[in-house]
């Protein structure tokens, strides 16, 4: 009989945490899920999907334009931000139902309640009457994910986050949006897609840091054209609340005047009330939880995954690293993930979509790299008077033939870029690519005719 309460504990009932907790029980290992929110995490409840949703929903207002240049007639539209919001939730709802009968049905238990760990075998859990107790386990798994960080100057406390921003009850006729991430350029087009005057305000010259700079440049052009105004190189000094609205000063010495101003600078791990420092687990300078390729901490019992560590922080990976440890903890496999070549997609409007290298990267690399690019107006924009643009990159290894990175801005990216990944992570050369007889006519079968 263990000397331990159960053979593992999963802190955070997230994307990540329950297929930890779900392989883990299917191999046998008695488990515990704690969860001091709702189970579904940030990805399902306060980022991904409801985001994705009003995305969509956002978009709507230009494709009326869109059918108008079909010839449409189209009179009297309007959005119900309101009522949008309730079926928003609704979905969730539905979504964190799903969430806890997953769990419960793979034959874990599930504590509703903060965890702290102890010891390297115990944690304490507040529940939501205040009752706080202890339970002790074989292995401890950390899957709390991470929350918003904002910079700190006057007035900082104005701004509301991506959380709040996800469930306004009423909808701004203006905003100023603060970041250059993906977060930032995301929300930016949604709330322009419902006609709120929207402000991008950012540090840096372009924005979304890492990506190929031609793609930066051309998210930007197509942001301002859809009304997007755009403050490149400022910071904010202060905010101040007057009356119902704000002034947000900026460090270019301009002032903007606006209902709501959204923080969207960073996220950082959720590790404050974990209770890690007083029992010695090394933690990074950003607060991420260190660990090694067993996703193991520098203690021997405790693991981490997902936006908690200082790995790649995206949903997908955190349920891979999961599931990985499972297996390889309960079902006697040495099954580890790969981090090269994970895809990746930025749902600003237009999207973006990426796997592999930048040609940048790859110089850096030392890599004798080769960029093949296609830039056009998509054949339904030809007629409709859409004045956006696609562009899509390749980039070969010189030496080997092979593509190492595929790039796009444009309609349904994310989609496409699925399976160009597929082919990437295959090894496919360019030989194969150009060898492959194209979808006509689409976007897609620009990747197989690209020839300079």
């Amino acid at each position: 009989m263990s000397k331990f309460d159960y053979d593992l504990i999963v802190i955070g009932a997230g994307s990540g945490g329950t297929r930890t907790a779900r392989i883990s029980a299917s191999y046998g290992a008695k488990t515990l899920v704690v969860e001091g929110d709702r189970a579904g995490g940030t990805c399902v409840l306060r980022g991904c999907v409801p985001k994705k949703l009003l995305v969509y929903a956002s978009q709507f207002s230009e494709q009326v334009s869109d059918a108008e240049g079909f010839c449409w007639q189209v009179k009297g539209y309007e959005s119900n931000w309101g009522d949008l919001i309730k079926k928003k939730n609704k979905e969730l709802d539905r979504l964190h139902e799903i969430y806890v009968n997953l769990i419960k049905n793979s034959g874990c238990d599930l504590i509703s309640g903060w965890g702290k760990i102890l010891s390297p075998n115990l944690i304490s859990i507040t529940k939501d009457n205040n009752e706080v107790i202890e339970v002790s386990s074989s292995k401890i798994m950390i899957a709390v994910g991470g929350e918003a960080s904002f910079p700190n100057f006057s007035g900082n406390k104005h701004m509301i986050d991506s959380d709040k921003a996800l469930d306004l009850k009423k909808l701004p006729n203006s905003i100023v949006i603060y970041g250059s991430g993906y977060i930032a350029v995301e929300f930016a087009g949604i709330f322009n897609g419902f006609g709120v005057d929207t402000h991008l305000v950012f540090r840096a010259d372009k924005v979304l840091r890492g990506f190929d700079n031609e793609i930066r440049e051309h998210l930007m052009t197509s942001m301002a054209q859809k009304g997007v105004t755009l403050h490149k190189e400022v910071t904010i000094s202060e905010i101040e609340k007057v009356n119902l609205n704000y002034s947000v000063k900026l460090s270019n010495g301009k002032n903007l005047k606006v209902d709501e101003v959204m923080g969207a600078t960073g996220r950082i791990p959720k590790v404050s009330k974990l209770g890690l420092s007083n029992i010695g687990v090394d933690i990074g300078s950003r607060g991420e939880v260190l660990v090694n390729k067993f996703n193991q901490t520098n203690i021997k019992s405790i693991y981490a995954i997902g936006d908690v560590t200082d790995k790649v922080t995206l949903t997908p990976v955190a349920i891979a690293e999961g599931h990985a440890f499972a297996d390889r903890e309960y079902g006697e496999s040495k099954r580890f993930i790969s981090y090269d070549n994970i895809p990746s997609a930025v749902f600003s409007q237009p999207s973006i979509s990426v796997v592999g290298l930048t040609f940048e990267q790859a110089i850096n690399n030392g890599i004798k790299a080769k960029e093949y690019k296609s830039e056009f107006r998509a054949l339904k924009n030809t007629v409709s008077g859409n004045v956006e643009r696609t562009l899509m990159k390749l980039i070969v290894d010189e030496r080997s033939q092979k593509v190492i990175g595929a790039h796009m801005i444009g309609p349904d990216s994310a989609e496409i870029i699925q399976g160009i990944a597929i082919a990437i992570k295959a090894g496919a050369l360019k030989s194969d690519f150009d060898c492959t007889i194209g979808i006509h006519p689409s976007a897609a079968e620009e990747f197989v005719t690209m020839r300079s």
